[in-house]
């Protein structure tokens, strides 16, 4: 007989674990990678972006899915919290741009591995087993099978992460044993995803922006506008902005479109100052070589063809109704949107176990007692920067405290 099941040993599953152990209760995590943290590991590009240092309330306009919900677990485990709780397991930590929280290591590894170790410390057991069924008794959980075996315990918690990155482990199993305890799943969709867009992002495929301020269309409403940075792929548009731009997208990306701004530090005022003085340096150039200065070379082509100025004229010969046309197309770079990359390409999975159906202060089921979720499963989902993280470190925590103890039921 254990305490407490806890199913999946990423992010939350180890935050709930810990919390749970630190408490007194028997923990058993299930986990059928066989090793902890497999997303975790990768996350940030191997860096692994802890949280975002932000107070609460702003932290909750960063929330796309159910802000309210996680009102109550993000004050009781706010990022302030979170960045304590992993200085005092031996991560140090650094605050970037953007306010996003990273290991001074800059080794994701770390992170995972100061959880495990801490996990162990308090007498968490792990074992290399997917759960399959949670027994249920007068409508509260009794036990739990798993593809190996079955355990009496007295209380499931299902961390089992969404159905993106499925090489590490997110398979989707939870939202299944969810469902079958009568839990309503709200339909899932990519979150955090890579955009296709039209041909022209191929011809500058490899190209990386910085500070360039990006725009996301419906029609003529604005859905978002940020500035960072953004990379051109074979297929269109990723890279942090874009990232969280596509969490403001539907799945129907018709009459979409994002729009850079490759210079957000000049007016246009200023920028056609720039490209009358980068003109004047050049003047006897063909157009096609007098943009080097102002624009990474891949643009180039891409602009000068949506400018409509004949690349090999000289620059002389340029009209201002031709340079006025090439400052807004620098100021306002049209990219057309054809797509979003699949849910396995995602780095969060939005939609999931109906919040609804949770208790917001406990993370325990409305519906079953001794049934409890934590991090991805749950219809929770934010944009980038730490945030999807710290939803995972409080929803945890939350739910790891709140199991009781054997004398408090």
């Amino acid at each position: 007989m254990t305490d407490v099941i806890v199913a999946g040993g990423g992010a939350a599953g180890l935050m709930t674990a810990l919390t749970a152990a630190w408490r007194g209760l028997s923990v058993l995590v299930l986990e059928p990678n066989g090793r902890t943290g497999k997303k975790l590991r990768i996350t940030g590009k191997g860096r692994c972006n802890v949280t975002n240092d932000c107070e609460p309330q702003e932290f909750l306009n960063s929330v796309r899915s159910n802000p309210r919900f996680l009102k109550s677990a993000l004050y009781a485990f706010p990022p302030s919290a979170a960045k304590e709780f992993f200085e005092e397991l031996g991560v140090p930590l650094k605050t970037e741009r953007g306010e996003r929280v990273f290991p001074v290591s800059d080794n994701a590894n770390d992170v995972a591995d100061a959880l495990e170790r801490a996990c162990r410390q308090a007498g968490v057991r792990f074992c290399k087993e997917r759960l399959t069924g949670i027994e249920t008794r007068d409508g509260r959980v009794s036990g739990a099978a798993t593809d190996r075996g079955e355990y009496l315990c007295r209380a499931v918690v299902l961390c089992t992460g969404g159905v993106s990155y499925p090489g590490t482990g997110s398979t989707g199993d939870g939202y299944a044993l969810a469902e079958a305890l009568g839990h309503r799943i709200v339909p899932l969709r990519a979150s955090l995803v890579p955009l296709e867009a039209e041909e022209d992002c191929a011809r500058m495929q490899g190209l990386s922006l910085r500070n360039v301020g990006l725009s996301l269309y419906h029609g003529d409403k604005l859905l978002y506008r940020e500035q960072g940075e953004m990379l051109f792929t074979h297929f269109g548009v990723s890279g942090p902005l874009v990232l969280s731009a596509s969490t403001y997208l539907s799945g129907d990306v018709r009459d979409c479109r994002l729009e850079l701004d490759l210079k957000p530090g000049l007016t246009p005022e200023k920028l056609d100052e720039r490209l009358l003085r980068d003109f004047g340096e050049n003047i006897n150039r063909d157009f096609v070589n007098a943009l080097d200065a102002l624009l990474p070379q891949k643009m180039i082509p891409v602009l000068i063809d949506r400018s409509g100025i004949d690349p090999r004229c000289k620059v002389n010969t340029v009209t201002r109704e031709q340079r006025l046309r090439l400052r807004d197309r620098i100021k306002r770079f049209p990219i057309r949107l054809s797509g979003i990359r699949p849910v396995e390409e995602a780095i969060i999975t939005a939609g999931g176990v109906d919040v609804a159906e949770v208790k917001p202060r406990t993370m325990e089921s409305k519906r079953v007692s001794g049934l409890y979720f934590a991090g991805e499963i749950l219809d929770l989902d934010a944009r980038t920067g730490g945030f999807n993280l710290q939803i995972a470190w409080s929803t945890g925590y939350a739910a790891g405290r709140s199991i009781p103890l054997e004398d408090e039921i």
